[in-house]
């Protein structure tokens, strides 16, 4: 079985340190010692909480949600068993093709992937509704599958091909998309990995995710300016999407932007006030702030006004 440290963790899923402290902290995720290795169970859970990351649930709801869900449906761990989905300031899970609110212990048919995004109550006996609720169900077993057979080197190849077959089944499977995308850039294959990610915002335009994947990859093959819209985008759709704003500051100073890069180092800043991500937000923002200071002093050594 393959195992992991924790920087392939890290790595993999391109996450700070400080995230997956914060998770540790709630009780989200095992705070092993450093010289642990991780199994492929700790791997996907660390997914799933970075897809819950990116649509600005903050990690107590998150562990009370997962907690409930536990509860209700018999899960030694729902982060892994089911999906999550936002519903409004709640999760609902995905499971067996319905939504569970943990909760309220409300069920419904899920036909999110197949009906343009819509939540429906299937009624007994329909056969439209039902053969629609067995392709849901049979392509969250196969995307299920697929994450596992990405456990070792030895099967990447078959979960490449299984996430290929579900994006054949349906094209606009948007998690399928990301999957096989971070796989891609894992192999530096980042010509696949762009295309997939691209296809991941296509599929689902609010897919915040999607587009800060997307940025990654541009911003790893020097297209900075199309890696800064994706960053933008990704914010415009969460604004308290704290690693969107640290990576498109990060890019705007490469473009010699410190003024643009300064406003999302101080929103990270405030998103995310602790860790060594902050205290580099913090160094920068004295930096550029320091700098425009000496900007509005004159030639002569007097103090002029921003506005002159």
């Amino acid at each position: 079985m393959t195992r992991y440290s924790r920087q392939d963790l890290l790595r993999i899923l391109h996450l700070q340190p400080r995230q997956l402290a914060a998770w540790e902290r709630e009780g989200l995720f095992p705070a092993l010692l450093p010289e642990d290795q991780y199994s492929f169970e700790h791997l996907a859970r660390l997914r799933a909480l970075r897809e819950m990351r990116s649509k600005r649930i903050s990690a107590r709801s998150i562990r009370a949600q997962v907690d409930a869900m536990q509860r209700v449906a018999g899960m030694r761990n729902a982060l892994v068993e089911s999906s999550a989905v936002r519903r409004g300031s709640r999760l609902a899970f995905r499971h067996g093709g319905a939504l569970v609110d943990p909760f309220t212990r409300q069920l419904a048919f899920d036909f999110a992937n197949t009906s343009g995004g819509q939540l429906k109550i299937v009624r007994s006996g329909h056969p439209t509704g039902v053969s629609t609720l067995r392709q849901a169900a049979n392509l969250q077993e196969m995307f299920a599958r697929a994450v596992q057979l990405e456990e070792g080197a030895s099967t990447l190849e078959a979960a490449i091909r299984l996430y290929e077959e579900i994006l054949e089944i349906k094209q606009d499977h948007a998690p399928a998309c990301i999957n096989l995308g971070t796989i891609f850039y894992n192999q530096r294959e980042f010509a696949s990995a762009e295309q997939m990610y691209r296809r991941a915002t296509e599929a689902d335009p609010s897919y915040a995710l999607a587009f800060f994947d997307l940025g990654n990859v541009l911003d790893e093959t020097q297209h900075l300016h199309e890696a800064i819209d994706a960053y933008q985008t990704a914010i415009k759709l969460v604004p308290g999407y704290a690693d969107a704003h640290y990576n498109l500051a990060l890019a705007f100073e490469r473009q010699g932007e410190r003024r643009r890069a300064l406003r999302h180092w101080m929103t990270y800043v405030r998103l995310d006030p602790i860790g060594p991500w902050a205290a580099h937000a913090k160094t920068q923002t004295r930096k550029i702030l320091a700098m425009e200071r000496l900007s509005i002093v004159s030639r002569s050594g007097t103090r002029v006004s921003a506005a002159s």
